[in-house]
């Protein structure tokens, strides 16, 4: 039984590096830190193979990857393909991850759905038909429509997940109105919980505007102590239903993910024995 604790990226996390690292040496300094990460680059481009390959050299034998399923492949994009379009897209994906699943460092793919992928027959069918294209692998779905969960609707869509045996990915995020979720602590794999901290910016969150600069916005929050002890809770509650519980900050706009990830090891205990070499001593 385990609990990985990990961060969204490692290029930006500025307190673990020393300000002349190479950004060719921050995954296997970061993976000296934590046991897993997430590939947000593959959701803007599918990634060469080769570099997948990369990144499990650069890391330790126990270390995990949670990779996010391309744009287009959640619609964030808009595009419309045709079936035969999106049988290739997906195989495409596959093929780009396959250092990750012969490594065995694959802890699942995240579908982070986008704001406007509401409850409606058509899109109960675009769930369906990725699990067609993708049926041997662990996938998560973020849902970003509160509609997913409203009253009426939650025991349908939870059971939607289980009926796949997807994971539910849980969010800590402000509740600020349709485009946010609550913080659903189901579990619907029979292995795995996932949760994704947001931050709590409830002002940031639905500000006008796109690109970094609305980013820089939205995740600039940093968790005091009494919200990750109530955080602490809900994973000790989790980790006796599944086997695994993975956790990644994405609030780090203003550098704070890595000190409140760090901060949650120590609340729960953790100490990780399949990292890196720290070499760290050199990046303190």
């Amino acid at each position: 039984m385990s609990i990985f604790i990990g961060l969204t990226g490692w290029g930006d996390h500025h307190s673990l590096y020393h300000h002349q690292i190479k950004s060719s040496e921050k995954l296997a300094t970061y993976s000296a830190h934590f046991p897993i990460v997430e590939v947000d680059t593959s959701f803007y481009a599918i990634q060469p193979t080769e570099r997948y390959e990369k990144w499990c050299r650069e890391t330790a034998d126990g270390f995990k990857f949670i990779i996010k399923a391309h744009q287009t492949m959640t619609g964030h994009d808009r595009k419309t393909i045709t079936n035969m379009q999106a049988k290739e897209l997906f195989e495409s994906f596959l093929h780009s991850i396959e250092p990750v699943i012969r490594h065995d460092k694959l802890f699942y793919v995240l579908f982070q759905f986008p704001p406007w992928f509401d409850v409606r027959e058509a899109h109960i069918k675009k769930l369906r038909k990725i699990k067609q294209l993708l049926p041997n692998l662990p996938i998560g779905i973020e849902f970003r429509h509160q509609s997913w969960f409203y009253p009426k609707n939650k025991q349908q869509t939870i059971a939607l997940l289980n009926e796949h045996d997807w994971i539910n990915t849980i969010c800590d995020e402000p509740q600020a109105g349709e485009t946010s979720i609550p913080t659903v602590l189901e579990t619907t794999n029979k292995s795995h919980a996932f949760i994704r901290m947001h931050g709590r910016n409830l002002h940031g969150w639905n500000r006008n505007g796109r690109g970094e600069e609305w980013r820089k916005v939205r995740f600039l929050y940093r968790y005091n102590e009494k919200e990750l002890i109530e955080w602490r809770n809900h994973i000790q509650l989790l980790h006796k239903k599944v086997e695994h519980v993975s956790i990644v900050f994405n609030n780090n706009s203003g550098g704070d993910a890595a000190d409140n990830a760090k901060q949650l090891i120590e609340l729960l205990g953790i100490s990780y024995d399949n990292l890196n070499p720290k070499q760290l001593d050199l990046f303190e």
